[in-house]
Formats: structure tokens, sequence, C-alpha cells
């Protein structure tokens, strides 16, 4: 176990942040600018199943801006220029957030990808996707693509138990995920995994063997968030009826910085909290925004004198 940080860690957030890796790979401040392709799921539409996860209700994590009605290159100049007045960034990475956006032909997918790559001032693409629908020829397409530009695949994993993927109608197996990670890695682009912490009859030690399945996986960097219920969900009813009990802040800020500890400092964070629009929000109510939660978690791991990486296996 390491006795001082890794120089790849934020001096100031104690963790290998995705902005800070950002800059030092690129030089210079990068923002990631969300869009809608107009996907849908194969949990939605009847291929794997119908209603698609217990938690999803995409305008809970998608800004008003980003609908499918609105041209690609709309809603990429609204987003740009909203992250060039407010962070002053000049170089994107478009995001291709909702839904399964590599469900669909290669063709579409080639002209939407370099669509977004055809701007002069956007230096890669992220996808965000199920490890069950990435097809051999959008995998080939996204290898093309790195060639030249950044590429990031999210794929979304959410909890490593088989038994919570079902119950969540997730239609996909945790060795959907490591095979999907396999068959990606070596490609010459970055891949990051989406978890969430909370599920009914999930413990925080349950949550944090996680860190060691990450740890021993080609992962890049991860996104985390809390299980929240939002209106138009069926876990929102599973909360009004009392089967579904939020993590308080507390609870969850202490497992994050648990899992922290846990994870090998070269996996950058993406993503620590997830927060949803208040007219749609139904539980946790934390009233903790964004940049505050980070921060909330920053003084964990400074209060306990901790930082990324402290108790992971040194073999990594």
């Amino acid at each position: 176990m390491p006795n001082t940080p890794d120089e790849q860690l934020h001096p100031q957030l104690h963790f290998n942040s995705y902005g800070h890796y950002l800059r030092r790979r690129f030089g210079f401040r990068i923002s990631k600018v969300n869009v809608d392709a107009g996907f849908t799921c194969p949990n939605r539409d009847g291929s794997k199943g119908t209603g698609g996860c217990i938690y999803c209700n995409n305008v809970s994590f998608s800004p008003k801006e980003t609908q499918s009605v609105v041209p690609l290159e709309e809603q990429m100049a609204a987003g740009m220029t909203y992250h060039r007045i407010r962070l002053g960034s000049e170089k994107f990475i478009i995001y291709f957030q909702k839904y399964t956006n590599t469900y669909g032909s290669v063709e579409l997918l080639a002209d939407l990808y370099h669509r977004a790559l055809d701007h002069p001032n956007v230096i890669g693409i992220s996808v965000g996707t199920r490890p069950d629908s990435l097809s051999d020829g959008a995998l080939d397409l996204l290898t093309d693509i790195a060639r030249t530009k950044y590429v990031c695949l999210e794929l979304g994993l959410q909890s490593m138990d088989d038994d919570i993927l079902t119950r969540i109608n997730r239609g996909h197996t945790l060795d959907d995920f490591i095979g999907t990670v396999t068959r990606a890695a070596g490609r010459n682009f970055d891949i990051c995994a989406h978890l969430i912490h909370g599920f009914p009859g999930e413990s925080a030690a349950d949550f944090l063997k996680t860190a060691g399945l990450m740890a021993g996986l080609p992962i890049n960097s991860l996104k985390l968030h809390q299980l929240h219920a939002v209106t138009g969900t069926e876990l929102a009813e599973l909360y009004r009826r009392g089967e579904f009990v939020p993590l308080t802040l507390e609870q969850y800020v202490t497992t994050v910085a648990d899992f922290l500890e846990l994870l090998p400092p070269r996996i950058a964070i993406q993503r620590l909290y997830g927060s949803a629009p208040l007219e749609i929000s139904v539980a946790p109510r934390w009233g903790v925004k964004n940049n505050r939660m980070w921060y909330t978690i920053v003084n964990e791991l400074t209060q306990r004198g901790s930082w990324q990486g402290r108790r992971a296996e040194t073999s990594e």
C-alpha cells in the first residue's frame, strides 16, 4: 500500500480527476458537451425487454438543450458556448449521452460521430453505451476514429452483482461487461465504466468489492453516483411503497471515500455524484449541488489524511 500520494492525483482534490487527466494529456482545458442523437435501448424497444432500467428517466441527467429534435450541430453549438463562457474552454469532447449510443447501424453511427468531429474545436468524442450493444462494426469504427481523434467508450455496468442487474431490469450480466471491456481493450481509446451505489440489498462492503474489479480491468476512468429516484420511474414507486430506502449523504460520502482509497490512481474520476432537476427529483433530496458534492468528498479525504489509491494493492 502506498504511503504517499501518486503524482497522477490532483494535489488539492486528492484523487485523479478527469479534468486533471485531460489537462495533463492535452495541455489545456477541455469540456465535454452532451448531445442527444435520438437513440433508444434494447431493454426499452423490446429486443431485450421493455420499460428500461427501473431508475432511468434520461431527463434526470440530460441538459434541457440536448433534445434529439434539435439538430446535432445546434446542440453542439449551444453546449460549446455555455462551457466557453462559464469555464473558458476552447476545445471540446462531444458526449453522445442519452440511452445507448452504439445501438444503430454502423452507417448511422459513422455519420453522427463524424459530424461531431467535423467541428474544428472538437478534439474527440465520448460514446455512452451498454456492454451488450457494441457490435464489431461499431468497435472497428471507434478504433478507426481513435487513430486521429480522442475517443472514450463509456460502458454502463452499474453493479457487479448479477442478481441486482436482474432486479433493476438492466438486461446484461457482469460477464457481458467484462467480455466487452476485453474486446475494446488495446485499441488506443479510453474506456470508462459507470457505477451506481445504493441498490436495495447492496451493502457498502458489496460496493467496495467493485474497486477490486475495476483495478483488474483495463479501465481508464469511472463515473460514480448514488441511486436516486426520479418521477416516471419504477424506482420512484418502490420508494413510495417503502421498498427503496435511499442512502444518507453521510453513508454515501463515507463509502465513496473508502472506494477511492481502494482504487488505483491510474483510473481517473469523471463523476462522483448524480443529480436531477428538483422538479422531478424524488429521493434522496440531499440539497447538495454537484460542485459542493465534490468538495464534501474531498473534505472527507482531507480529514482522513488520505487519497485515491492509499489502500490499493501495490501490484497495480
